[in-house]
């Protein structure tokens, strides 16, 4: 997943030119939390009942990557590989 997500990234920063990239992931789950901190994505904020799932809504956590902090990161990535 990190890989995929990654050339995602790589994507949506480069041909599409995106300024920036949002995941909204439920606060109990910490794999894709870790995955997208791992890339680099920043906790921005809380969002209370933000989608109904199950026939509940659910709150979410926002977390959020810029073109440019990507654009560092992917720099580092490359001269460790």
């Amino acid at each position: 997943m990190t890989e995929g997500l990654a050339l995602v990234l790589d994507q949506a920063f480069g041909p599409l030119g995106l300024n920036r990239v949002e995941a909204n992931i439920q606060p109990g789950n910490t794999r894709s939390s870790r995955l997208v901190s791992q890339l680099g994505f920043r906790l921005e904020g809380f969002s209370p009942r933000y989608l109904k799932i199950g026939g509940r809504f659910r709150d979410h956590e926002r977390w959020a990557v810029l073109a440019d902090e990507w654009q560092s990161r992917s720099v580092r990535r490359l001269a460790r590989a």
